[in-house]
């Protein structure tokens, strides 16, 4: 397989697939750029070696055809700015004669930027003739939008068939490959996963799949309340899911024979109504009063929960603790995200994915004392389920 430190790409222009899905504001200015920053590395890297980039994304949800609010000629000027004032050019089209003989004048170290994907409904149905129009534009092929991989759209996987032998991962998927089988392939023990979050019903998957691979599974969030209903005990008016009470029993009983120590809270911090301001008390997660909900982990919790973290020799995080976003909520999710960053000290690999977990680490700032965050939302938890992704597929192939 071709790899991007050993490509040639000198006179060749490099067709990258990248993630530029960014929010704007309503006068059409970049909010956070974080993505477009992830993928830098991958950008410089080819102009380095002589090549020309072509950059192509989805940006928003157009529906039926081009709006102008998610043309990707909004991000133009600030691409050139973080490429240095890179001489940066935008398509007029993602496919068709004049994008393509654009291509084909782009000169080394010029960057060209191609419209909207989504602008052609062909681009999400994996159309094998629009994937071939794309692939025009390019000497060869960079995925590096990990959060579209576990999408088999035509810039993402389809377009593979065309660079059987020019077709390669950029450092964004990269790194995010690399970090996760630090976890699920080679981790140092022991393994310790975090799984929190509102609902057993979106975790299942990750969960059973985890059971295989960790040495502690840590439930925390509101899906514990299903877990200690299926224990047999009184949550009040916490939320449960009625329908995977037998789900629940199932994962401790499997849990029990595969020798993983399923960690539950010990105490839980329960208020009488869903707000930061409800009146709050400590009490045993087996039994919560009606008219009282489970909001956070309780001081005993904290420590148990630190002490298996603080041993871990590796650490996934995926879901709060509590409900973080109410500050008289947070101190749960607060004390997982310390013990994270103490371990990481002591040597251990740490890795935070999914959307809440790292709103959760950005809150507190402890972003930059974790090993690695991932950002990819739905495909890590395809990956983390255990699922064959068609863009990490279509290049390995």
């Amino acid at each position: 397989m071709q790899t991007i430190e050993n490509y040639d790409f000198s006179g060749k222009r490099a067709l990258i697939r990248v993630d530029f899905n960014v929010p704007f504001n309503e006068q059409l200015e970049i909010t956070d750029d974080t993505r477009m920053r992830a993928a830098l590395p991958t950008i410089k890297k080819v102009i380095e070696k002589g090549g020309s980039p072509v950059i192509m994304s989805h940006l928003g949800r157009p529906k039926g055809g081009p709006e102008d609010k998610f043309s990707m000629r909004h991000i133009v000027k600030h691409l050139s700015d973080l490429l240095d004032g890179a001489t940066v050019k935008i398509a007029p089209d993602c496919v068709g004669e004049e994008t393509k003989k654009m291509s084909e004048s782009i000169k080394p170290g010029e960057v060209l930027v191609l419209e909207n994907l989504r602008f052609h409904d062909a681009e999400t149905k994996g159309d094998e003739n629009f994937a071939k129009q794309i692939a025009e534009n390019g000497d060869c092929w960079i995925n590096d939008a990990f959060g579209t991989a576990h999408r088999a759209h035509a810039s993402t996987a389809i377009i593979a068939k065309f660079f059987p032998n020019d077709k390669m991962f950029g450092y964004v998927i990269g790194s995010e490959l690399e970090s996760l089988d630090k976890v699920l392939t080679s981790p140092k023990r022991p393994l310790t996963a975090i799984m929190g979050g509102a609902k057993v019903s979106s975790k299942i998957t990750i969960i059973e799949n985890m059971l295989d691979k960790v040495d502690n599974l840590i439930i925390g969030g509101g899906m514990t309340f299903t877990f200690f209903k299926a224990r047999g005990g009184n949550v009040g008016d916490s939320l449960c899911e009625n329908d995977y009470i037998e789900t629940a029993k199932a994962i401790e009983l499997k849990a029990k024979e595969k020798g993983v120590n399923i960690i539950l809270g010990c105490d839980v911090l329960v208020a009488d109504n869903f707000s930061n301001d409800a009146n709050s008390k400590i009490c045993p997660p087996m039994e919560i009063p009606d008219g009282w909900m489970g909001l956070d982990i309780g001081p005993k919790t904290i420590e148990k929960m630190k002490r298996a973290i603080e041993e871990s020799g590796t650490i996934l995080w995926n879901g709060p603790v509590g409900v973080f976003e109410f500050e008289n909520f947070a101190k749960g999710s607060h004390a997982i995200a310390d013990s994270i960053v103490a371990a990481t000290k002591k040597g251990a690999f740490s890795l935070i994915g999914g959307g809440d977990s790292v709103a959760c680490i950005n809150k507190f700032g402890l972003a930059n004392d974790v090993s690695y965050i991932s950002t990819a939302g739905g495909a890590l938890l395809e990956y983390l389920e255990g699922k064959d992704l068609p863009g990490i597929a279509a290049v390995r192939e």
